[in-house]
Order: structure tokens, then sequence, then C-alpha cells
């Protein structure tokens, strides 16, 4: 589950992470007034306006702007709110920004009147080759991580974490040494490792991305951005988190989906796919793609498959104008293929028209008798037994 911003520096805030002074809101006449509270505990000149949306690259789409004025606070966030932000992440299609957080301006001069500022990468996450957690760190921060790994990957530190002990001192105190740091800015990185990794385990996150790390003027070290990700499989533990959910800033198609049940990703193809079990979704994907089409979605139907799911999934699938054609590939271990096969036909009744072709590919248990309700029905599908037929009708057909 992704938060926003403003909900990950929260939850780092409640773990002890240092972060910027901000407010929340949803109205542009209320950004002023949040900028004057902040301005009252922080004594700052200067104020960050930022969307808040669940995508990278807000700053060079236009989302964030650092205001000088409590009237540019104003004017700003009349000019960020209700817009379409378009960035690297959202697509061409853009998120609509419904929230903004203001913030104090960070780049303030230290007690000699000087800025001398500094901007890190860090994020936690875990290595599945390893089964342990890791902490990578860079000291090239504020700028996509992708560009540092593929242009200068001496720059990239990693660091792991035995999960039996969880972080040690001289593994923080490392990580300060590689970036760099020395005086009081490498103790309080030391104190802000140790806290993030704490946050990571506490928030059971599944990624904790601090991009940048900013040391400020006066050596505090503080996540000037977050991008959290929690753990699905923990929200029932983690009911506190669970209300931050903001279902507007998800694919619609994929809760519906969830209501039923239903593994469903959204992709960019022309061809709809409906699989039970992930390694054969993945496989079928795969051959759609050699035949010459691509994906427009993953979707598992699971063991559990019924007449009402597999309408659920048609349902699902045809709400994207870009699909050409369906390809329907169950096998038959768990789920019985009669029960699928009436999901089809009753999908067929339901919807009415369904104008793409559809491809059924039937095997396992009550494969003949799935077969049989599908040709019965006067329906025009297009029948395969092998997955290299399923593949070439879908050649011959989109």
């Amino acid at each position: 589950m992704n938060l926003h911003e403003f909900q990950g520096k929260k939850i780092l805030r409640d773990f002890g992470v240092r972060v910027p002074e901000g407010v929340v809101v949803d109205k542009p006449d209320l950004a002023k007034q949040a900028a004057r509270q902040i301005q009252d505990k922080c004594s700052c000149k200067s104020w960050a306006v930022k969307a808040q949306i669940h995508a990278g690259g807000r700053g060079k789409g236009g989302g964030v702007k650092i205001a000088k004025t409590l009237d540019e606070v104003e004017m700003y966030a009349k000019e960020i709110l209700g817009m379409t932000l378009v960035t690297h992440q959202t697509g061409p299609e853009g998120k609509k920004v419904n929230k903004l957080l203001i913030e104090q301006s960070i780049y303030y001069p230290n007690s000699e009147g000087k800025v001398d500022v500094a901007e890190y990468y860090m994020s936690v996450l875990l290595n599945r080759a390893t089964g342990r957690n890791i902490i990578m760190y860079s000291p090239e921060g504020g700028m996509d991580i992708e560009k540092v790994a593929a242009e200068t990957p001496e720059k990239i530190f990693m660091e792991e974490i035995d999960p039996k002990v969880g972080i040690i001192p001289f593994q923080a105190r490392k990580i300060a040494f590689n970036l760099g740091l020395e005086g009081k800015a490498f103790k309080e990185m030391i104190r802000f490792v140790t806290a993030l990794y704490n946050a990571y385990i506490g928030s059971d996150s599944s990624m904790l991305e601090i991009n940048p790390v900013f040391k400020t003027s006066d050596d505090l070290i503080l996540a000037a951005d977050s991008k959290v990700k929690i753990d699905d499989n923990a929200l029932f533990r983690q009911k506190e988190y669970a209300e931050m959910r903001d279902i507007t800033e998800e694919e619609p198609a994929e809760l519906e989906a969830g209501k039923y049940g239903l593994n469903f990703v959204k992709l960019d193809g022309n061809v709809g796919c409906m699989v039970n079990g992930a390694g054969l979704a993945m496989a079928t994907m795969d051959i759609i793609k050699l035949s010459g089409g691509d994906p427009a979605n993953f979707l598992d139907v699971g063991g559990t498959a019924n007449a009402e799911t597999v309408e659920a999934g048609f349902r699902i699938i045809l709400k994207d104008p870009n699909v050409k054609a369906i390809l329907l590939n169950i096998f038959g271990g768990i789920v019985r293929c009669d029960r699928v096969a009436q999901g089809v036909v009753d999908a067929y009744k339901s919807i009415g028209n369904i104008s793409i072709p559809v491809i059924v590919r039937l095997q396992g248990t009550n494969a003949e008798e799935g077969k049989m309700l599908i040709d019965n029905s006067g329906l025009k599908v297009h029948s395969a037994i092998t997955l290299q037929e399923a593949a070439d009708l879908v050649k011959e057909l989109v």
C-alpha cells in the first residue's frame, strides 16, 4: 500500500526520524494559514508547496514550488491544487492533485550566514536473494537513483542487515563515513539511519525511500521527501496505517478486482489475459508477447474461480478500450474447467454483445465438459488445446 509523502513523514516522525515542519491542506485559502503556523514553529522565511500524489518526479512536472512570501504560498497553492500533474511515473494521463503539503524550506543559512547543504539517497528494502533487509544509499541524492546506478554504479552502496540482530552501531557509522560526513553531521546521520531502519521494521514497510536525505547548513540530517510502501499482508496488525489508504490514487480496475478476490494488474497492451495461477499467467503473457501481441493485464483468478469471478474478470478486462482480444487460459487442477466455462457463458449473456475475439484454452479437471458447454452455447468463442495454438490464434486475430 503506497502512502502520500505527508503520511510517510508522520510514520517516520513517530519513530524518531527528523522531518521538516509541515501542514497538509486541501484548499488554497488554507495554505497561507498553514505557512504562518509553520513560521511560528521554526521562524522560517520561505516554504515549499508540494503536490501530494502517488508518483515521483513531482518537481519536474511543476508540482513542487518554493515560495518566498506568504502571498506566493497562496498563489502556488491555487496553481497546483486541482491540476492534473504529469510525471514520468504517472503516464501521460497524469494524476489530479487533491492535497498539498506546505513545508518549511530547508535551504536556510548557518550562523555564519552561509548556505552549506548536501543531498543523499537512502532506502530500506528486502534483498530477496539473501532474505535479509538492506540499506541502499548514495552520496548522489536528489536525482533519479536509476540514472546514478547506470552511469556511476560505484556511488551506490549497500549495507545488509541481519534480521535476528537488527542494525548495529558500526553499520550506521559505516554509512555515515561512506557519505563523507564528519563532526555533528556524522553523529546526526548515525541517529537518522538507526531511526529509519527501526521505522521500516516497526511499520511493516516493504520499502522506505528517502530522496533526498538532506544535510542542512547547521548539520542536521532530515528526510526532505518520503516514499513509503506498507506491506499489504501486515495491514491486519497496522490498522492505523490501513486507514491512510487513498483509493483515489489507485487503479479503479485493480480496486474492483480486489472485491472479487482477483489478482489484477493493469498493463499497456492489447490482449486481455485471464489465467489461474501466477506462474501460468506469466507464461501466458510471455507467449502473447512472442506471438506479436502485448498483454493488457495480469489477471490471476486463483484456485477458487467460479462463474461469478470469471464474469467479473471479463467485465474488468472489457473496460480497457485498448483490449482487442481476450485469452482465457485455465488449467483445471483445483478449479474445475466446467465452472470456468459456465462463467464465460454467463458473462456473454449478462454483458451482452462482446465484440472482440475470445480465445479459450481449458486443460485438466472437467476440461471436456467445459469445452462442451462453450461449444453448445452458440457463442463465437475460439477454442485451443495447446498454449501454442492459443498463441497462434492471438497472432491471427489481433
